[in-house]
């Protein structure tokens, strides 16, 4: 079915409505983990060619946020947050890939030996990424003794009709989400994404030194496939 040589044109034509539905970086974001499944299944013997050729990526709107500046990122480190999130904003941070990029990796993708992983890019290129001891000291307490399937995972069991490919195996628990990341993210640096935050406050002053503003956006390359319920 998936060598079906009329395959590619009937995947133009849904993801051509699909984009006319969608945003574009919901329509790439969906591209990049169908290319991902595809390449493994290839990998595995089971198919030849990749029906998704010839589908481009569809331009997203220009990015207005803002890196956060280097103060912030401090206080970033500092903030009492869970395992998988310090682990996933270091590896951004110090590889500079794409959030949702990072949300596809695997357990299996990864060679800590090297401190780099394989990761499917634009265009549905295989490329490599790398990052720095702070990464390198987190992520195996992260995998613990985990040899595949997703590598950032929800709290929960993956609910029924999760694609396998977003579940983990040995645990049964679901792959994180891009909006559920983000949610967690922003839920945790209102204050250092506030413009009106004095640097003692970012720092970790007193309450009343902090104005409260209406939350801001997350900052570019620090707001982080499937599975968008997941929690």
């Amino acid at each position: 079915m998936i060598d079906d040589p009329a395959l590619p044109e009937m995947l133009a034509e849904l993801a051509a409505a699909r984009a006319d539905e969608m945003d574009a970086d919901t329509v790439n974001r969906e591209l990049s983990i169908a290319r991902k499944a595809i390449g493994w299944w290839q990998r595995q013997g089971w198919i030849e060619g990749d029906p998704t050729i010839g589908i481009e990526r569809r331009p997203a709107p220009p990015d207005r946020t803002k890196a956060l500046a280097e103060n912030q990122i401090a206080a970033l480190w500092r903030l009492d947050v869970a395992l998988r999130e310090k682990t996933l904003w270091k590896m951004l941070y110090e590889s500079a890939a794409r959030a949702d990029e990072m949300l596809c990796l695997n357990v299996e993708d990864l060679y800590p030996q090297d401190k780099r992983g394989r990761i499917t890019a634009k265009g549905g290129a295989t490329e490599w990424i790398h990052w720095q001891s702070g990464t390198a000291q987190l992520l195996p307490r992260l995998i613990t003794r985990r040899t595949c399937g997703p590598l950032f995972l929800t709290d929960r069991k993956a609910p029924a009709g999760t694609p396998t490919l977003d579940v983990c195996p040995e645990t049964g628990r679901a792959r994180l989400s891009y909006r559920r990341a983000e949610e967690i993210f922003e839920e945790n640096t209102r204050l250092l994404a506030n413009p009106l935050a004095s640097p003692a406050a970012i720092a970790g002053g007193p309450p009343d030194l902090i104005c409260p503003t209406p939350a801001a956006e997350a900052p570019t390359g620090s707001s982080p496939a499937a599975n968008p319920d997941s929690r």
